[in-house]
């Protein structure tokens, strides 16, 4: 933090202008570098030799080191869909030009596979060497190095949450600067440069300070993206660990004869992986669709009690109401989204541990495509805007208005379901973990029926929420 305030007064302290993203990307990479340094450094002094081998300090130190630059470098690549540089928003603007919202839609969606894509195989790269290392000499001191690798590469991944997590927070604070800005209306009170210069000793320059504020807010915009995969990331790595445990567990310690189960050979393993696909999809779903509701009962009372035309505020009281109608959506959502993700988790584990396996491991890959999908997706819909209000001064016009329409849909989709998958794989893994233990240990002791039966009932208590999560929450007149 101190070398990147340093680095930051001494480019920027005088200058007219500033790149807002360059100070955070440095802070990123600052940390990441850091730590690298430090793990070799930890490592050597603490594990110089294993079992004679003194090479193993290092090749362990760049496992950890694999999951710390992939904590730098997914970053980058969501830049890259995302940025008020990137191409892929720029494209999304040029198709508003003539396509309007329809083409917008379309632009955002295609930025948004196409980064699934690149940040799928910047993953699969940092973890093919992390697997690559487990082969020099740990097959000597464990079973499964290469699970052993993928734990590590999750512990370097994690040590770059903290960054990560200040990076993101620096995304709301200047959202809610240029919306303090607007709300205060300081440009219209009658003498207020002159107020300003005689206390503070300089005079506003409010089109500049405007121009600033959104140049800040796309900065923050591009870094709420950048953290969504990254977080999303250390949930599918360490729900990869976690899976192994449960694999080691219902194997009796990777016995051949059980390991065979893991197979699309095992019809219930396959049907696993089909069920936790769905569920992913159902969850998207279920989580926009509290957005549709709650977004559309709050437009509802404002078109029929709050006055647009010819004011500039509500009242405070109508606008506790907004936030009221909100948060009621909101919570109504969460509770049959909780309630189905809890019961489903307990029906298949309770079903048979192989259909479990399946469904988890189906549960952490579709989850980390979709959230990227998503989180980029909205990521380049709101930076597509942004350059129409900061750079082509456009607010107002009808291509305005169509990139409103996508940002419109891209918030839903970053600020919601996308980052909402990363506790639902983290809850999924570890409560399913306790749970598939306690339905083995019923089997052991004779009672499959009993679990049987139990897992149609958590079912069918999980479906009935799915449906509620839908028909409870549609918008009806």
């Amino acid at each position: 933090y101190f070398i990147n305030g340093i680095l930051a007064r001494a480019r920027y302290g005088d200058a007219d202008k500033m790149n807002f993203e360059q100070p955070l990307t440095n802070l990123v990479w600052i940390t990441s570098l850091l730590s690298i340094a430090l793990t070799y450094v930890v490592s050597y002094l603490m594990i110089p030799e294993l079992k004679g081998d003194t090479t193993l300090w290092w090749k362990l130190a760049t496992v950890i080191s694999c999951g710390t630059l992939a904590g730098a470098l997914i970053p980058e690549f969501v830049k890259v869909f995302t940025s008020t540089g990137s191409r892929h928003v720029r494209e999304i603007v040029k198709a508003s030009e003539e396509g309007g919202s329809s083409l917008n839609i379309l632009s955002g969606f295609i930025a948004g596979n196409f980064s699934a894509y690149w940040l799928g195989f910047a993953i699969l790269l940092l973890m093919s060497i992390a697997y690559w290392m487990s082969t020099m000499g740990l097959a000597s001191l464990m079973m499964a190095p290469a699970v052993f690798a993928l734990g590590l590469v999750a512990f370097g991944f994690l040590g770059m949450g903290p960054v990560t997590i200040a990076v993101d927070s620096y995304g709301p604070v200047t959202d809610n600067a240029q919306s303090v800005y607007e709300l205060s209306t300081i440009e219209q009170l009658p003498g207020i440069e002159s107020e300003i210069e005689s206390q503070f000793g300089f005079r506003p320059q409010f089109e500049k300070a405007k121009d600033n504020l959104e140049e800040n807010d796309g900065a923050g915009n591009t870094f709420k993206a950048t953290s969504k995969p990254v977080l999303i990331g250390t949930a599918v790595v360490g729900a990869t660990t976690m899976i192994f445990s449960i694999i080691v567990a219902l194997t009796d310690g990777l016995s051949p004869d059980r390991v065979g189960y893991l197979s699309i050979l095992h019809a219930p393993f396959f049907f696993g992986l089909i069920a936790g696909g769905a569920m992913i999809y159902w969850f998207t779903g279920a989580s926009s669709q509290a957005v549709s509701t709650g977004a559309y009962r709050a437009v509802e009372f404002i078109k029929r009690n709050i006055k647009l035309e010819g004011t500039t505020k509500a009242s405070v009281s109508d606008s506790k109401k907004v936030v009221e109608i909100c948060t009621q959506y909101a919570q109504r959502g969460m509770f049959n989204i909780f309630i189905a993700v809890f019961f489903g988790t307990l029906a298949f584990a309770f079903m048979e541990e192989f259909f479990f396996i399946g469904y988890l491991i189906a549960i952490a890959i579709f989850g980390l495509f979709q959230a990227i999908f998503m989180a980029n997706a909205g990521g380049a819909w709101d930076n597509a805007k942004k350059i129409v209000e900061t750079e082509m001064k456009a607010k107002g016009t009808e291509l305005h208005a169509a990139t409103v329409v996508g940002d419109t849909v891209g918030d839903p989709f970053k600020d919601t379901s996308s980052v909402a998958m990363n506790p639902t794989i983290k809850f999924t893994t570890l409560f399913g973990l306790l749970a598939v233990e306690l339905a083995v240990s019923l089997r052991n002791q004779g009672q499959s029926a009993l679990t049987h039966a139990l897992a149609v009932v958590f079912l069918l208590i999980s479906m009935t929420f799915v449906y509620r999560s839908f028909y409870a929450m549609r918008i009806e007149k």
